[in-house]
């Protein structure tokens, strides 16, 4: 019997911070093992696709970013298929599925999404599979996972389909050439049997197979529950979870070979991270807490100079600021991991040559970067654990009761679990394995399952016009509680950063002193809508609550400013006509003379 051939589908995904990168990569993972092929490329590299001529099922993960803007990496294809002079017909021939991300907290929820959605349909395309549409603020799990699990039967009901259709226009092209062929109607009686086939994979493709999922049941129930243990938590079940048989994902392949290296004794550049966009490295020249002591929340307000470089920007634009991860959780994770000796090595990554995954090179971490390196500045370290890295951790944990553990909450019967004690604590990796001390994971699985260190993003609360040559921002330190999945407090990642930073600014005994230049990297964020109107008659009103007025003070600012010097140069012609009893066309005059003999100058920017 030959081998049955795989049926490509076309896979694509626009993604911010990675969540929808990361999503595809699953679909694309779990294609190989239900039969399929999937071509998985970034929207924005239309250079690899070509929408106009594609003749497989295409499937698109897209999340929302801003207020409901497509991400970055989106705007291009949405730019494109906006064209008004498109046909109505111009993706008639198109067939696709799409997965929304978003979070409902925002006005327009999963609007990138939907703004895709609504254009296809526009455009002739069809869906062969119901759009879903998740949100982060409940958890993308809830969603993502059944629509992931419901894929495949829509693909198998789509391309059963085609190859009916292929069948019944080979016959008629058969008979039409007078060759002898058995013909093939569709009769009800065969569409009632393409539906039955088509329950039997909906039923086959909903139970969990030997090679998708692993059934597994607690060799002792005794072990897991005790009778004190009354209470789920983190590290503890209680049944019927305790005693239930699991459907577990199946385990993901590992890609990555890890390599040590002696260190070079070169430290690497931030400059390095960022591939797209010019990198600046500025000093942080005031820190201001805008907040009270016994205030709820601490916002703190910095100014940086940006004079000595190019870096321009109008108000209500945002900016990148990169960011390392907190460095006491880095040390605790090298030592937990026992890589602190190894913490200066260079490292060598490379992609194992079995490996079907596309994009399997993590462009994210520079070449020659040392261990701690790649845990301070490339791996979000603070990343809540997908259930497909719980499904990995369970092979480097030795303890029965842990790695039943998690197995539980990576299973489905485990869905609520992981919610309560996962999910929406936030928990990380650090507080996994606190918790769960015998798991002990390599350095390649934390590459393979942990996503970039994004830079975050911040808006301009200031005006170049107002203020040359300086650029303020404001934000609150985000604060993470302790709770019983996670035994300490935190910051927030940058924000706890840039607040450590600048502390000794803070302080009022330290502000007369000279202070070493405390400095941070910046880059510009590529696309920006925010902006004032064009034309200063048009009324507009500014709603920021907390710190969402910032990006308002720099419109306000560029407004005192804009006009600024026409007004100062009335004021002049004003004081000087009432003085010297002239009239204004004299002390207008006088005015250009003292311009002309430099004793009236100006430093506008405009």
């Amino acid at each position: 019997m030959c081998c049955e051939i795989k049926r490509r589908f076309l896979l694509l995904y626009a993604t911010q911070k990675g969540q929808a990168k990361a999503i595809a990569e699953e679909i694309c993972t779990q294609a190989d093992a239900h039969g399929f092929e999937a071509d998985i490329h970034c929207i924005s590299e239309s250079d690899k696709y070509n929408l106009a001529t594609e003749k497989d099922p295409l499937v698109i993960v897209i999340s929302t970013t801003g207020t409901g803007d497509p991400p970055d990496t989106a705007c291009k294809f949405v730019k494109e298929i906006k064209n008004k002079t498109l046909l109505p017909d111009h993706f008639a021939h198109l067939r696709y599925g799409l997965l929304g991300l978003g979070d409902s907290e925002y006005m327009f929820f999963c609007n990138g999404g939907k703004v895709v959605d609504k254009r296809l349909q526009e455009l002739g395309a069809q869906h062969f599979y119901e759009t879903g549409l998740a949100d982060d603020c409940v958890g993308l799990e809830i969603v993502v996972e059944p629509w992931i699990d419901g894929l495949w039967l829509a693909l198998r009901r789509e391309f059963t389909s085609w190859n009916i259709k292929e069948d019944m226009s080979s016959n008629l092209r058969a008979v039409s050439n007078g060759v002898s062929a058995m013909t093939v109607v569709p009769s009800m009686s065969g569409i009632c049997s393409l539906d039955s086939e088509i329950q039997h994979l909906k039923l086959e493709d909903l139970e969990v197979k030997a090679t998708d999922a692993l059934s597994q049941k607690p060799a002792n129930v005794h072990s897991v529950v005790s009778v004190q243990d009354t209470e789920a938590s983190l590290d503890r079940s209680v049944p019927p979870l305790s005693q239930s048989a699991l459907n577990i994902p199946a385990l993901p392949s590992e890609y990555i070979d890890v390599q040590f290296q002696d260190s070079t004794g070169q430290e690497l550049s931030v400059s390095s991270l960022i591939s797209d966009g010019i990198v600046f490295h500025v000093p942080v020249t005031k820190a201001v807490q805008l907040t009270r002591e016994d205030a709820v929340k601490t916002a703190l307000l910095l100014e940086l100079d940006i004079s000595k470089t190019t870096f321009c920007y109008q108000p209500g634009d945002a900016f990148c600021v990169i960011c390392p991860n907190n460095p006491k959780e880095v040390q605790e994770l090298l030592h937990i991991l026992g890589l602190s000796e190894r913490k200066e090595c260079v490292v060598c990554l490379k992609i194992k040559q079995a490996t079907k995954k596309k994009g399997a090179a993590p462009e994210h971490i520079p070449k020659g970067s040392t261990v701690e390196f790649i845990l301070t500045w490339c791996l979000e370290i603070r990343a809540v654990p997908k259930k497909a890295f719980l499904r990995a951790l369970v092979e480097y944990t030795s303890d029965a009761r842990e790695k039943r553990r998690l197995q539980e909450l990576c299973s489905k019967q485990g869905a609520s679990d992981y919610s309560s004690f996962i999910r929406d604590p936030s928990i990380c990796l650090l507080d996994l394995l606190h918790a769960f001390p015998t798991c002990r994971p390599p350095l390649n699985l934390l590459i393979e399952h942990l996503p970039k260190l994004q830079a975050r993003s911040y808006s301009a609360s200031s005006s170049n016009l107002f203020q040359p040559g300086k650029l303020q921002f404001v934000f609150n330190v985000v604060e993470f509680p302790s709770s019983p999945s996670r035994l300490v407090s935190r910051k927030g990642v940058c924000t706890g950063w840039l607040a450590e930073l600048v502390a000794p600014m803070l302080q009022p005994h330290k502000k007369e002193e000279k202070l070493s230049a405390v400095k941070v990297s910046i880059f510009a964020r590529p696309i920006n809508t925010f902006h004032l109107p064009s034309d200063p008659s048009v009324p507009f009103m500014m709603v920021g609550p907390g710190t969402g007025v910032s990006p308002f003070i720099g419109f306000l600012q560029h407004r005192d400013a804009k006009h600024m010097a026409k007004d100062v140069n009335d004021t002049l012609v004003d004081i000087l006509s009432s003085d010297a009893g002239v009239d204004k066309l004299e002390a207008m005059k006088t005015l250009a003379t003292l311009r002309q003999e430099k004793r009236y100058l100006q430093d506008v920017w405009a």
